[in-house]
Parts: C-alpha cells; sequence; structure tokens
C-alpha cells in the first residue's frame, strides 16, 4: 500500500468525519424500503458530484455506482437512452478494478429509539446499519479522491451504493445484470456487528453468513363447522400439524452440520371461534449453512409438506423463493483485510467471528468474483448490545470513521496487489 495513504486518509477524517456522521443521521432520519431510496440514492448522488466525482444511476432508478482513479475502456451501456447521470461500464478495463459496495436500504420496523436523528417514517427504520454502511463508503470514496489528486491509485476503486439488500431476490442482482460487475476483480463489504465493540473488525475466511429463502405455504378445503371436523377439512390442525412436524422432519433428513433451519414467522387462518376456515397460510424463512443443501431444499420442502398435510385432505399451494446463498469468503482477501486491520487500526482490532444464520446478498458478488465481507464493530465498549433488525438498534458511530479507515487501505492493498500481475 502507498506509504502514505494512511496519513492521508486520516487527515480527511479528521476534517469530515462529523460530516460522515451527520450524513448518517440524515438518512437514519429518513429511511427508504428497498427499491424506493429515491431520497437516499439523490444524497448519495449530490454528496459525490461535489467532490468533482461522477455517479451514475442504477437503471431502475435506484443505487448508483461511481469510479475513482482511472477508468478503463467504456463499452457497455448501464442505464436506460436519456436516463439522468447515463454511464457506461468497462468490461474490457484498461486498468484492475476493485469493488467496495454499500447497501442503502431501510427495514419495515418501528424506530422506538428517543434520539434527535429518529426516523421521521411510520414503520420504516434502518435497522440494521445500513447507514452506516452507506457513509462508510461515501467516506471511503471521498477520502481515496483526496489521496488520488496527489498520487495516482494503481488502479480504480468502483463505489456501489446498493439498493434493495433487504428484499428477495436483493439488489445484488439488478448490479450484476446492468453490468457493473463486469470489470470487477475484487469485492468487498464490511456489515455493522453489534456483538463486537467499535474500533474492532471481525474477519473469517470461508463461509460467513447463510443460505436465506422463504417459504410460504397455503392450505385450502370446503370449510366448516368446529361442531363437525369430520364432514370437512380441519384445515387448522392440518396448518398447525405442518408447522411442527416440517422443521423437525428436515433436521432428520440433512446432514447436522449443514445447520438447516426452518423458523416461521407468520401463522394466518380463520376469523371466528366456530367455524373452520375455507384456507390458512404459514410463512417463514429457511436458513443453512451448506451451500449444496442449499441447493436440494426446496425439493424437500414441497415433498415433505405434502407428505404431511396429505391424511388430512387439504389442497396445498406452496411459494419457495430463493433469497441468497452463503457469503463465502476468499482467503486471498481475508489476508488483505488482516493486513489492512494491523496497518491501519489499533493493536487488537482483529477479531475472529463464527458463522451467522443472517442471510446477505453480497454473496451473489462472490459467485461471480472473489472478495469478503467483514463485520464493523459499532457497539459501546460495555456498553448494551443492539440487535440487528430491532427498533432500538443503534451505534458507537465512531465505527464509521473505523470503516473508513480499514476499506480504504483494504482497497488500495488490492489494487496494488492486482496491478503486480495485471
Amino acid at each position: 500500500m502507498t506509504a502514505n495513504a494512511p496519513e492521508v486518509v486520516a487527515s480527511w477524517l479528521n476534517q469530515h468525519e462529523s460530516e460522515l456522521v451527520a450524513f448518517r443521521r440524515d438518512l437514519h432520519s429518513h429511511p427508504e424500503l428497498g427499491r424506493q431510496e429515491h431520497r437516499t440514492t439523490r444524497a448519495i448522488a449530490a454528496r459525490l458530484s461535489a467532490a468533482g466525482l461522477t455517479p451514475h444511476p442504477l437503471p431502475a432508478g435506484t443505487g448508483l455506482w461511481c469510479d475513482i482513479g482511472p477508468v478503463g475502456r467504456a463499452t457497455t451501456a448501464t442505464t436506460s437512452p436519456g436516463a439522468a447521470g447515463t454511464g457506461t461500464v468497462s468490461d474490457r478495463p484498461d486498468v484492475p478494478m476493485v469493488m467496495v459496495r454499500a447497501d442503502i436500504d431501510a427495514l419495515p420496523v418501528l424506530d422506538v429509539k428517543d434520539v434527535p436523528y429518529g426516523s421521521t417514517v411510520p414503520g420504516v427504520c434502518h435497522a440494521c446499519g445500513h447507514d452506516v454502511h452507506t457513509a462508510v463508503v461515501l467516506g471511503v470514496g471521498l477520502a481515496l479522491a483526496e489521496f488520488a489528486r496527489a498520487d495516482p491509485l494503481a488502479g480504480t476503486v468502483r463505489l456501489v451504493f446498493q439498493p434493495a439488500e433487504e428484499t428477495m431476490p436483493g439488489g445484488a442482482l439488478d448490479v450484476i445484470d446492468a453490468g457493473v460487475l463486469k470489470s470487477v476483480s475484487t469485492a468487498m463489504a464490511v456489515h455493522c456487528d453489534p456483538s463486537l465493540d467499535v474500533g474492532t473488525i471481525g474477519l473469517r475466511a470461508g463461509p460467513i453468513t447463510s443460505a436465506a429463502d422463504s417459504v410460504r405455504i397455503t392450505l385450502s378445503g370446503p370449510g366448516g363447522h368446529t361442531s363437525r371436523p369430520q364432514n370437512t377439512v380441519d384445515l387448522i390442525y392440518a396448518l398447525s400439524r405442518l408447522a411442527v412436524e416440517l422443521p423437525a422432519a428436515l433436521s432428520r433428513l440433512v446432514d447436522p452440520r449443514s445447520s438447516l433451519s426452518l423458523v416461521w414467522g407468520h401463522v394466518e387462518a380463520g376469523t371466528v371461534a366456530n367455524a373452520i376456515p375455507r384456507a390458512g397460510s404459514i410463512a417463514g424463512t429457511v436458513r443453512t449453512l451448506s451451500r449444496d443443501t442449499w441447493e436440494d431444499v426446496p425439493a424437500l420442502v414441497r415433498r415433505l409438506a405434502e407428505q404431511i398435510v396429505a391424511p388430512y385432505g387439504a389442497d396445498l399451494a406452496l411459494e419457495y423463493r430463493r433469497g441468497v446463498p452463503p457469503v463465502v469468503n476468499s482467503t486471498e482477501t481475508i489476508e488483505l483485510f488482516r493486513t489492512a486491520v494491523h496497518r491501519v487500526l489499533a493493536p487488537g482490532a482483529e477479531m475472529s467471528v463464527t458463522q451467522s444464520l443472517g442471510g446477505e446478498d453480497f454473496a451473489w458478488y462472490l459467485d461471480h468474483v472473489p472478495g469478503a465481507l467483514a463485520r464493523l464493530g459499532t457497539r459501546i465498549p460495555e456498553g448494551p448490545t443492539y440487535d440487528l433488525h430491532q427498533g432500538s438498534f443503534d451505534v458507537d458511530e465512531a465505527a464509521i470513521g473505523i470503516g473508513v479507515r480499514f476499506l480504504a487501505a483494504s482497497a488500495l492493498q488490492a489494487l496494488e496487489r492486482a496491478a503486480a500481475s495485471f
């Protein structure tokens, strides 16, 4: 890594870290759900443009990408004709390229924090730290742009601000379909981890997240009186058997080391106590640490569900939606991360973490290029842990500067390694 790069990034942060914190708080106050992130996209684009950079919106209108450093031959259009900020992506670059990705969407969760920057959108909240990820990657881009004015980069750092990470299918597929990944040799990202103290980075080579899919099963029948269940289909009884037996059966028919988990989050049937309903549904998520199990599980879920329900005579309709495979971190990128942590953060900042059953659509990028996701510590030391996807979730905002220093150093190291063999 260029010798004075950490000092330039640190100097930039000394002047602008409070601006990044304010930017994060503004996003937190104005959260937007997946593929509705219009205000967020405009705010990011405006700040990049003010720094003399050229942001390019994704075709659907939310999310964008922006290059820092030398740009290769541009050949592939990524936005519709006449769209504002129309840009191109080079699919045969003259220089190496590293992608640094942030996700920008919020969750349909009520913000219950008593803070000045609380959500102003009822029922919507940045409860997973995507506002922090966005501020971090924005800071990486602005700091590296400052550095590149005096010391040209060894290649291009492509910032990607991705929409709709929390949806199925996720916005990573939108980015890939737009051709933004074609020139990239390495992909990098961080994710807030409220179990780690601020100032630490969690690293793991190999799988670090789980595959995650959604499943909804609807049962239907003729309905009837609760006094005569034998004359109809006792739909709620069949649904309850399905809810209990399907997760149990799955646990006996796959390798326990895959950690397959089916957990229901929604059950709906009936309106009154003395009438058997005509329909009811149950919905949840399927998660596994194994890519092989993830490939096989949809057919197994269908077969078992049909067998469980068959004795009760209910008709079954199953909607199985693919979410994401596991994020599998490349060993080489984790080594880059480890070196960056030791160079630019305090001693003891590196933490070893285990594989999580949470899903992350960053996994789709790693199906195409090597890369890694690191965990960014956000907990106030000795303070409470605010779990992800809860309305009380918040962070120690010192994590933003930590994330900028870490990802900027990692991206520069990846470029220099790639340039050496380009």
